[in-house]
C-alpha cells in the first residue's frame, strides 16, 4: 500500500515539476477572416469565414492558422458555389493554412492600446505555398491577445485561375483581413 502511494506521489511530483517548463499557448477556433476581391462598377466579390482556428506559442512567437475554404459565406449563393467549385476547388484543396513566426515576439510588451508586429511565414492556399510578411496589430485583452490586420494576395500566385470572361469583375489584388482573439 505504501509503495503505491509513494509511486502516485512521485508521479504527481514529476508531472507538476515537468509542467513548469511547458510553454504557454493561446488559441481561437472562432477567428474571422474576410476577403475583398471587388472591382469598381461590378457586383461585390467578398466573403467571410467566422471559424478560423489559430494558435500562438507565447514563449517563441510561433504562430499557425487554419481556415476551411467551404466556410466562406457570400451574400450571393451562386457566387459561393462558383468560388468553391470553379476557383478554389474546395473538394481538392479544402483548407488554407499559415505557419510562421512573429518577429521578436514578447507578450509582456503588448499593451491594451496595441502594438504593431511583423508576422512572417508560409501561406498555403489552393495547394500552393508562398512566403509572406505581414503587419499585425496586437492588443492585450483579458486572458489573451487580439490580432487584426490585412494584406493583399494575387490569385495567380496560388495557381487560382480566373477565366478571362470574368477577370474584369475580380480584383488583381485580393485583400484579406483578419480578426483573431486568442485566449488561454
Amino acid at each position: 500500500m505504501k509503495k503505491s502511494v509513494l509511486k502516485f506521489l512521485l508521479c504527481v511530483l514529476v508531472f507538476i515539476s515537468g509542467g513548469v517548463g511547458f510553454a504557454q499557448k493561446i488559441v481561437t477556433k472562432t477567428g474571422t477572416i474576410k476577403f475583398q476581391a471587388s472591382t469598381p462598377s461590378y457586383e461585390e466579390v467578398a466573403a467571410e469565414n467566422k471559424s478560423v482556428s489559430a494558435v500562438l506559442e507565447e514563449s517563441t512567437g510561433d504562430f499557425a492558422a487554419l481556415v476551411l475554404i467551404k466556410g466562406f459565406r457570400f451574400k450571393v449563393a451562386l457566387m459561393e458555389e462558383h468560388f468553391n467549385e470553379n476557383y478554389m476547388e474546395s473538394e481538392k484543396f479544402s483548407k488554407a493554412t499559415f505557419k510562421g513566426k512573429i518577429d521578436n515576439f514578447d507578450a509582456t510588451k503588448i499593451t491594451a492600446s496595441g502594438s504593431l508586429l511583423t508576422l512572417k511565414g508560409d501561406l498555403t492556399i489552393h495547394g500552393k505555398t508562398k512566403y509572406v510578411s505581414v503587419n499585425v496589430k496586437a492588443k492585450k485583452i483579458a486572458n489573451g491577445i487580439a490580432f487584426n490586420g490585412s494584406f493583399d494576395v494575387k490569385p495567380g500566385d496560388f495557381d487560382i485561375e480566373i477565366p478571362s470572361m470574368v477577370s474584369k469583375k475580380i480584383a488583381e489584388n485580393v485583400t484579406i483581413s483578419y480578426d483573431l482573439v486568442l485566449v488561454k
